[in-house]
């Protein structure tokens, strides 16, 4: 398990183990968010680099008439 320290300005360090396993890089953004008393770095991803990761899914809708304008 890693243990991080927050220092005086609430900074921490993200291990370097953690960092090379979830391919994060300098100036990178992360979103913070809370589930409970648990606190979870993911990721900003672009929304062109998410194209095709969902394979499979089903992307048609159905439509009323009147939506068409």
């Amino acid at each position: 398990m890693n243990t991080v320290k927050v220092s005086p300005k609430f900074q921490i360090v993200i291990p370097k183990s953690i960092r090379q396993l979830a391919g994060i890089r300098p100036g990178q953004k992360l979103e913070v968010f809370r589930v409970g008393n648990i606190i979870e770095l993911a990721p900003v991803k672009d929304v062109k680099t998410m194209r095709g990761s969902l394979p499979g899914l089903n992307t048609e809708v159905e439509r009323a008439d009147h939506d068409r304008a």
